[in-house]
Order: structure tokens, then sequence, then C-alpha cells
């Protein structure tokens, strides 16, 4: 980064987004931007700048994990603190976005909130989102400023790659029909046959195999999705592989939300290896899976993606290797 670019460019971190905004200064060479938030004690979220942005091309990092209404607030005010600090250009980096399930109404009655959300953060002051591997791609659209979508693909596979020869006969997995075509993005790179899992949900947290497609018999499997949170899906694909011959399974996901009874499951299933990306902080949450699960740092990505943002240059030429965001 030149004098200028650390003059005109500013990454500020929120509460669920200081891991990442600190490696991807790092990466970048510049310092963090200085600001605190604080809660009141009566839990109303203050957000004070430390230095001046008038006219630079602000970045604030946020993931709207847990405590997820919490984490929105805070980035709305984020984004009107910097707003009202008369930023040139505010850009929200949201790696994971929360409520991005509540996409569509699939019964009477029931709200879009991921489209409600998206409005706020608009309306609160965001010119451009910086996001990674939504749950559904077509909430890009939902967004009336323009959104650079990241795909974890380049970074998980690059980890799956470097240990391939140990993996013997392999077999990429599908936990759901949904997730077919990133399964098949991954067969391709890892030159992995794809087997495909028929899933129905009968709720939030409870899932129902119906078939598998494909066969696992004497192979290793690797199950890809963007998101595990209470396990149901994976645990439950893990136990049908198993019994369909799996000598080995092996499961990553860009979010680990982890929830509910997600640890005890992944305790339970005969699951060797759990491959996470940081879009939500650690910390001593993941003490209960112990050296099973291993965690990706997704900063640099990050990093590079708000480099070319600020230069106006191209995000979508991060993945010419054809690690792709889902479409």
């Amino acid at each position: 980064m030149s004098a200028a670019d650390r003059e005109q460019l500013k990454i500020f971190a929120g509460t669920t987004g200081r891991h990442l905004a600190q490696e991807m200064c790092s990466h970048l060479s510049i310092p963090l931007g200085q600001a605190q938030t604080t809660l009141f004690p009566d839990g109303e979220v203050f957000v004070k700048l430390e230095e001046d942005v008038r006219g630079r091309d602000c970045f604030v990092v946020q993931s709207t994990c847990e405590p997820v209404n919490q984490s929105v607030m805070e980035l709305l005010i984020w984004l009107d603190c910097l707003k009202r600090a008369s930023a040139r250009r505010i850009t929200a980096v949201i790696p994971y976005f929360g409520y991005a399930r509540q996409d569509r109404k699939d019964e009477g009655r029931v709200p879009i909130t991921a489209k409600l959300v998206a409005n706020l953060i608009t309306e609160a002051g965001a010119d451009r989102v910086l996001c990674m591997d939504l749950h559904a791609a077509q909430i890009q659209g939902f967004f009336d400023i323009p959104v650079d979508h990241l795909s974890a693909a380049p970074v998980i596979s690059a980890y799956f790659q470097k240990c391939r020869a140990a993996l013997g006969e392999l077999c990429i997995v599908s936990p759901d029909v949904g997730n077919v075509k990133v399964a098949n993005m991954y067969a391709n790179l890892l030159h992995a046959d794809l087997a495909i899992v028929d899933k129905r949900r009968q709720s939030g947290s409870e899932v129902v195999i119906k078939n598998l497609i494909g066969d696992v018999s004497g192979r290793t499997v690797l199950m890809f999705d963007d998101m595990i949170s209470t396990a149901g899906t994976v645990c439950e694909a893990a136990r049908v592989v198993r019994e369909a011959g799996a000598t080995d399974v092996q499961v990553a996901c860009t979010h680990g939300l982890l929830v509910g009874m997600a640890m005890q499951r992944l305790r339970e299933q005969e699951i060797s290896r759990i491959v996470i990306c940081d879009t939500i902080p650690d910390g001593p949450r993941l003490k209960p899976l112990g050296d099973k699960v291993t965690v990706l740092s997704v900063a640099t990505l990050l990093g590079e993606a708000v480099h070319r943002i600020h230069h106006d240059q191209s995000v979508s030429a991060l993945f010419r290797d054809g690690c792709g965001a889902k479409r």
C-alpha cells in the first residue's frame, strides 16, 4: 500500500469482526481504524470514531452472527456513524450474513427477513456490501446497492489440495440437492467422484435422509456446505454414507455456526475432521471439538477484495481458477 492508500483507506472493526479486520489490515500494511464500541448499562450500543474519516474510503467489518440482533444493530450504528462523519464511501464487510435463511415466503403469513435486513443496511448508509458465501446467492438482489459476493472455495480447496494424496480414493458428497453445483465444483478441483444426499427437512433442527445417489463404498467422503448450524444435516448424511460403506467422513463449511445440539452431534458422529472458516469469531466455543476441528482464515481473501474495491479493480478476477461463488 502506498502512503496515499494508507491515508485514504480506512478499515474499522465491529465487535464480531475484529479478528478478521486486524488480519486484513496486516495483509494490506495499514493500521486498523481507531474507534471504540461500548455498551451502555441498559444494553444500548455506542460507537465513537477516534480519527477523521471525512472524504475517506471506509470499510467496517462485522459478521451478523450470535448475538444476531445485537450484531445487526451494531453494524447499522457503525454505518450511520461513518455517514454522519462524512466518509466518501462506506462498505459494509459482512463475512457472515445473518437472517439469510429467511429469504422467501415458503408458507403463508411469514416475513422475508433477509430483505428487511438488506433494506436496513442500505438505509443506514452503506454504499456497498462485501459478503461471503450467502446462503442463497439471490440475496444479492435484495440490496439496492452494489454487492460483491465472495466465496471461501479458494481457501478451502487449497487446504484439501495440500492433503489430497492422503485422502486416497475420494468422493465428494453434496449433503442436499440444493448444494450440488458447489459439490460438483469441488469434485472437479479435487479430481473426485460426486454423490448426492436426498434430504427432507422436518424442522429448523431436524432432517430426514431419503436416498443416497452415487457410490461411496470404500472411499473417503468429503462433504461441503455453506454453513453448519445445528449439524443435523451433516451428521445424518455422515451416518448414511458410513452405512453405505464410506471408510472416512470429513466435512467442511464456510460458516461454522455450531449452535444447539451441534457440538454433541459432531462429537458423537464418526466424522474425523471438521474444517470451517473464521467468518465467525472462534473463541472458546470450539473447545469441545478439540483437534477434530481446523479453522481456516479468509482474512487475506477479504483484504485482497478490499484492495481491489478501493482501486476500482475487478473482484471477480479473484476467482478465475474456477473457485467461484455459488450462483
